[in-house]
């Protein structure tokens, strides 16, 4: 994910929130549109005309630009290195970056009925919608707000449960999750994970209250209202828009999850796993049970061969290392044109978990001066899943820097779901047999045979991923708006996980459970519906470059590793970073101005149908 500057709040082109994947942060320099501009306070007070607005745009770009390095670079050491003091300067930093954004979306609103150019126009919505939490215009609340959101995420960050008498962390409790099949085991890992997060429900409950009065002043009716306007469209229309796409892909996630239920029957047994019914969520491999890849021996075809490589296997048997996966990622950007990345990034990068100190391993890729410094953060591993996520991250590396030259609002993703889907789109390629071939990694390309257990891999990250992706952001809504008080946060996200997963936790949840603040995205404050419209994208993304690279095969088996005709299109959608409406930016690269679901069907299509014949006489479905 792109890893956003600030905690507690976002703007334009910084998006400064905590994220999952990324720091982006922002330069300094002046561009042409904010030489010897006025001061935002003399803008302000000046009349709210035409200039007046150019004025207050030139400066609030000069002012955002001078913050914003400083800024990322405390958040940088602060995820690098989690100490008392690192949290404490992250915190003083947010509360002074959130207070300038508040001042200056409360300014933009002075303009809203002046008649300005288009760009003026998108640069003043922009720092209007812009503030992932807006803290209200009052002494104090910026700061309460930024020692909140600190607060939140380093206890994310550090925390630890005991499992068989011992102290461990998420990272170990991933892999001991992914790996078990006895399911008093993945229970008690699930369950215990979760025991890190109810001392941040009153936090996370202040932190919704102090942003919702943010939110309110800037003219929204809360802050999750103010999320769904931030995509060239109105927050309803966006909401009902989320709700069409996953009726073009719910029909097939339902197949998957009837399939996959009835094997987990047939390897637990009526006791543990019902042939009907919600599936058990720790059974699945991943602590969120967002994805289901993990499983893949539990579900793979019993009449069908297996896959003939281990992508994990053929990593370690050619003695991969970490800092490898990562220049063999960038080799697949420079070989559809693109320049490779700058040596900087190989520097200051932190490809590993360091020895010693506590950080954030969730995978982020930042850009700390909004310029050339481009750098990943993970504590990556040499197994398949890291291979695929090095690709991802390195996707916002560069998109970071193809919008480098823009006046500082516009550096940007289109949509924050444009920048999850870039690197995703390249995922698909990296993902392929075929791209494993040209690499290297494999000696040969398997038949078509091994397409629906390929197939099936992939739908069990992908296709398994897209309701999480919606339920996420779907409590978040209920929970800015008041539909859901804070005495049912736990029954809220649950409700969520079985409506849109079929999925029901291992059993009674405690009184105090707060189960959201166990994922990353909520004490991080991550706006999550971006995942979800990425894993359209990323299809919709594939099958335009694929069709562009004259590919006549299936969608799955195509790769566009070293093709420059592909890449310079890319590139061009992406140069284009927020400075235009994100239909304009979809339809530079696709051809299409609108979402389309369809390419995902195109995609698994094969599979679909073999879904629909495994699951014949079955009751597939659940109760919600």
């Amino acid at each position: 994910m792109k890893r956003t500057l600030m905690t507690a709040a976002a703007v334009g082109a910084l998006g400064l929130s905590l994220t999952a994947c990324a720091a982006l942060g922002m330069n300094g320099a002046e561009t042409s549109e904010t030489v010897a501009a006025p001061t935002v306070q003399a803008a302000a007070a000046g009349p709210a005309t035409t200039e007046g607005a150019a004025a207050f745009v030139a400066d609030a770009e000069t002012r955002l630009a001078a913050l914003s390095e400083e800024a990322a670079r405390i958040q940088w050491t602060r995820a690098t290195y989690i100490n008392f003091d690192t949290m404490w300067l992250e915190s003083r930093i947010n509360a002074e970056y959130t207070e300038l954004q508040v001042e200056l979306a409360n300014g933009a609103a002075r303009f809203n009925d002046v008649e300005v150019p288009a760009d003026v126009r998108r640069k003043l919505n922009l720092l209007r919608l812009g503030i992932v939490l807006p803290a209200p215009n009052r002494p104090g609340a910026a700061s309460e707000l930024a020692e909140i959101t600190t607060r939140l995420d380093s206890t994310y960050a550090t925390g630890k449960f005991e499992f068989k008498g011992e102290q461990i962390t998420l990272d170990q409790a991933s892999a001991l999750l992914a790996e078990s099949r006895d399911p008093a085991e993945t229970r008690a890992l699930y369950e215990g994970w979760r025991t890190i997060s109810p001392v941040m429900a009153d936090d996370y409950a202040r932190m919704v209250e102090i942003a919702n009065e943010g939110s309110r002043e800037l003219g929204f009716a809360d802050t999750g209202a103010m999320w769904r306007a931030g995509y060239d469209m109105d927050p309803d229309a966006f909401a009902a828009e989320t709700d069409r796409l996953w009726s073009q892909v719910q029909p097939f996630y339902e197949n998957l999850h009837c399939y996959v239920r009835s094997r987990l029957n047939e390897r637990y047994g009526d006791a543990v796993q019902p042939d009907s019914g919600p599936i058990r969520a720790d059974l699945l491999g991943n602590m969120w049970s967002q994805q289901w890849g993990n499983i893949y021996d539990v579900v793979a075809p019993a009449n069908l061969p297996d896959s003939s490589y281990d992508l994990t296997e053929l990593l370690v048997e050619n003695d991969y290392t970490a800092e490898q996966i990562a220049r063999t990622s960038e080799r697949f950007y420079t070989s559809v044109g693109l320049a490779p990345l700058p040596e900087t990034f190989w520097e200051r990068s932190q490809i590993v978990r360091p020895e010693g100190r506590e950080v954030v391993c969730h995978a982020s890729a930042w850009n700390l001066d909004n310029v050339d410094d481009l750098r990943i953060k993970m504590c990556t591993r040499v197994n398949a899943e890291d291979f695929q996520t090095m690709h991802h991250e390195l996707g916002h590396n560069y998109y970071q820097r193809a919008y480098n030259q823009l006046p500082f609002l516009f550096r940007n993703g289109a949509n924050d779901g444009f920048h999850e889907a870039i690197g995703d789109f390249a995922a698909l390629s990296a993902q392929t047999p075929t791209y494993l071939n040209q690499i290297g990694l494999l000696e040969t390309i398997p038949g078509e045979e091994e397409d629906i257990p390929f197939l099936l891999k992939t739908a069990l990250d992908k296709i398994a991923f897209m309701p999480f992706g919606l339920m996420v952001d779907r409590w978040r809504w209920g929970v800015f708006n008041g539909e859901t008080s804070p005495a049912g946060y736990n029954d809220a996200w649950s409700a969520n996980m079985l409506r849109y997963q079929g999925l029901v936790p291992p059993g009674p949840r405690p009184a105090d459970a707060f189960d959201p603040g166990a994922k990353y995205h909520i004490p991080g404050n991550t706006p999550y519906t971006r995942y979800f419209l990425a894993h359209i994208y990323q299809f919709q993304f594939h099958r335009a470059a694929c069709e562009q690279a004259g590919w006549t095969g299936p969608l799955h088996r195509c790769s566009v590793y070293g093709n420059e005709e592909v890449g310079a299109r890319f590139n061009a959608m992406m140069e284009m970073g927020q400075s235009r409406p994100w239909p304009e930016a979809m339809e530079a690269f696709t051809g299409q101005r609108e979402n389309d679901a369809s390419a995902v069907a195109d995609y698994f299509a094969p599979l679909n149908t073999w879904l629909t014949a495994q699951n014949r006489g079955k009751n597939c479905g659940w109760e919600a």
